[in-house]
């Protein structure tokens, strides 16, 4: 018997076509499948924006903080506290720009080049696996067209 504060599943549910072919909702989708599998494959305690900025951090050492976030897609306060909690974890390093001590300049710590290499090898695995369904002839296509959603859709965000 189901309880009463659960509705019963109906077989003939189906989400609307105006829902299941909305790109934000495939989206949505396709992004918590891939949060799952990540926890899964990859890393269990490393988030993808913290693996995102120990990863451009380490091909590019001492840049500021702010650059990072831009290049990483943070705003500047999300920054901080992905910054402050990796280097809490000892994975990151941050200091005082001699210019501007208001700037902090990130670098690796031993800890942070093994950690992210490590997790890299995992995530291409992972990579290789989410594109598995298309055809490898198609994957480049499928990514280009990726990257330009995911720059118009930024721009459009910036609009508003």
């Amino acid at each position: 018997m189901t309880s009463p504060s659960t509705p019963e599943q109906a077989d003939d549910v189906a989400t609307p076509d105006e829902l299941s072919h909305a790109p934000g909702f495939l989206a949505r989708r396709m992004y918590q499948a891939y949060l799952a599998a990540w926890l899964h494959d990859v890393d269990a305690t490393l988030t993808g924006p913290q693996f995102a900025v120990l990863q451009i951090t380490g091909e590019n050492p001492g840049c500021d903080q702010r650059s990072i976030a831009d290049l990483v897609a943070l705003d500047t306060s999300t920054m901080a506290d992905v910054a402050r909690r990796l280097e809490n974890r000892g994975l990151l390093s941050r200091t005082p720009s001699p210019a501007d001590a208001r700037r902090k300049l990130l670098n690796l710590t031993e800890e942070g080049r093994a950690t992210v290499h490590d997790a890299n090898l995992r995530a291409r695995k992972l990579d290789e696996e989410l594109l598995r369904p298309i055809p490898a002839e198609q994957r480049a296509d499928v990514l280009r067209h990726l990257a330009v959603l995911a720059d118009h859709w930024e721009r459009l965000g910036q609009e508003h």
